[in-house]
């Protein structure tokens, strides 16, 4: 869900790179691109079909018919509990997530022992694959088995292309290139939801083969593109051949005159030897471990991706029709993915780069806790069983405020957790720090994947309350623990911001705050 960038964004020749290509585009960076946004569309249509096409009456009859039986009502079943007690069904779900949080824990050693350009060709491939025996899929093996692999493929993307795209890229705000990646991952949402919404009135019965398999065309993308990607100049300098590097920046960028960006990748080159031993053993860099772990992790535990994984079914336990179902659910993705584009938008301007990372933080915590108080008490106000008609104003009101809470979620912590993310790694634990990052998304994608439906057949309505809680219980660890890196270089971030914190100032040595002071330089003793 993914992902802090792969060089530094601040550096002293900055001006001078963007004047040497100024807005210049070559083949090597329209490619990279289209891998870029077909990895992300892929990653954010699969999050999207799993829910859609699991209230489908032919999917679930052919392949979970206990799960049919109990969403017919033929067999007695508490409303909550609709789709609660299908482990199968559960499986299909959660086994994409497992699988991607594998994949993503391997993904990084796979790309040091080979390169990226590869990795992304077998990623293409494994998708590829993945969506082809979904969409064909003659059982329940064969269709888990079809996610396992799509779960591969997209382990594999999320750690291997934002940092290939930051590279290859010409120089930018790697902030803007990781929330544009964000933002496709929400359209890519949007896109199943309409098609889902479209597959359900097939009648023959094989809509949700059209679902799944189209997963197939980015993957198709992701393939060839691949074949026209070069190596990045960043990984050749790690294998000690400077030259070759050199020569392949000016092939990319288009131009003869690279050196201060590739004095830049070398020296940075330099500085990253080890740095998984660095963010784990280091106690430097325990703050920056804390932030790989703990925002994705309250990002998730705000409860966003329950409507992202399980939407279609809480409309359907809403007592709406399939329809009527899909239909709320494709608005609530294009509502996410239009006030996430809205928030980039705002994130380019002057205004945006002014505002407080925090405060927006803050006042996002506080809007998101009242809406999910204010679902849970207006289930409890109306006596909502879940066995109301898809013309009840009540659930329509339900409806509203769900759509209502993916916009604050995307104008907030959808964009400023990525953006901070971004913002507080140094060079030389970036990419162990990225890997932390998307392997956290992933373990709890697959923890609510796996355990949502058992919550809400035990909860009920009190589940919107148990992740108001944690919204604000991460408001609470965001305003104690979280600084202000509004206008703050990566540089000042690594280490002078850290030390004036309250807490975290503990873990940073007084010499590292001497340095970022300038009072010393990087490799010198301290003057007497």
């Amino acid at each position: 869900m993914a992902r802090p960038g792969s060089r530094t964004s601040a550096t002293t020749n900055s001006d001078a790179r963007i004047q040497q290509y100024p807005g210049k585009t070559t083949r090597h960076v329209f490619f990279s691109s289209v891998v870029a946004i077909c990895s992300a569309l892929i990653f954010g249509y699969e999050i999207g079909i799993s829910g859609g096409v699991t209230i489908m009456g032919p999917f679930l009859e052919k392949f979970f018919p206990k799960g049919y039986r109990q969403e017919l009502g033929t067999d007695s079943v508490n409303q909550y509990c609709k789709f609660n007690g299908v482990t199968d069904l559960t499986l299909f779900t959660s086994s994409f997530y497992l699988a991607a949080l594998l994949a993503s824990l391997f993904a990084s050693s796979v790309t040091g022992g080979f390169s990226r350009k590869l990795s992304i060709f077998f990623s293409g491939v494994v998708l590829l694959v993945g969506a082809v025996i979904s969409g064909a899929a003659k059982n329940v093996m064969m269709l888990i088995l079809g996610r396992i692999l799509l779960g591969i493929g997209v382990g594999f993307v999320n750690q291997v292309v934002p940092p290939y795209q930051s590279e290859i890229a010409p120089y930018k705000n790697p902030v803007i290139l990781n929330i544009k990646f964000q933002w496709m991952i929400t359209v890519g949402i949007g896109i199943a939801n309409v098609v889902n919404y479209g597959t359900n009135k097939i009648n023959c019965g094989w809509g949700w083969r059209v679902s799944l398999g189209l997963a197939a065309l980015p993957a198709l993308f992701i393939t060839i593109s691949s074949l026209f990607l070069p190596d990045t100049p960043k990984s050749i300098i790690e294998r000690n051949n400077l030259e070759k590097a050199k020569e392949q920046l000016q092939r990319i960028r288009g131009v003869v005159n690279v050196n201060d960006e590739f004095d830049d990748l070398v020296a940075d080159s330099e500085k990253v030897k080890q740095p998984w031993k660095n963010i784990m053993m280091d106690m430097k860099y325990r703050p920056h471990l804390f932030m790989a772990i703990l925002i994705p992790f309250f990002q998730h535990s705000t409860g966003i991706n329950v409507l992202l994984f399980y939407a279609p079914v809480l409309f359907k336990s809403l007592g709406f029709g399939n329809d009527a179902s899909l239909a709320y659910v494709m608005i609530m993705g294009l509502v996410y993915a239009f006030f996430m584009f809205v928030a980039i938008l705002f994130l380019k301007s002057e205004d945006g780069r002014k505002r407080s990372r925090r405060n927006n933080f803050s006042n996002g915590s506080i809007l998101l806790f009242i809406i999910q108080v204010a679902v849970g008490g207006f289930l409890i106000m109306y006596k909502l069983k879940f066995e109301t008609h898809s013309t009840n104003r009540n659930g329509l009101a339900v409806a509203l405020e769900m759509c209502i809470y993916v916009g604050i979620f995307a104008m907030s912590w959808g964009l400023t957790g990525w953006e901070v993310l971004s913002e507080v790694f140094p060079v030389e634990i970036r990419s162990a720090a990225q890997n932390i990052t998307v392997s956290v998304n992933m373990l709890f994608n697959f923890i609510i994947a796996h355990l949502f439906l058992n919550m809400l057949c035990h909860m009920k309505f009190g589940v919107f309350f148990f992740f108001a809680g944690f919204v604000a219980f991460g408001s609470i660890f965001l305003y104690h623990f979280v600084p202000e890196t509004k206008g703050k270089s990566i540089e000042e971030m690594g280490r002078r911001v850290w030390k004036q914190h309250w807490y975290w100032g503990k873990y940073i040595p007084d010499d590292e705050e001497l340095i970022m002071s300038g009072n010393i330089q990087w490799g010198t003793a301290p003057r007497c």
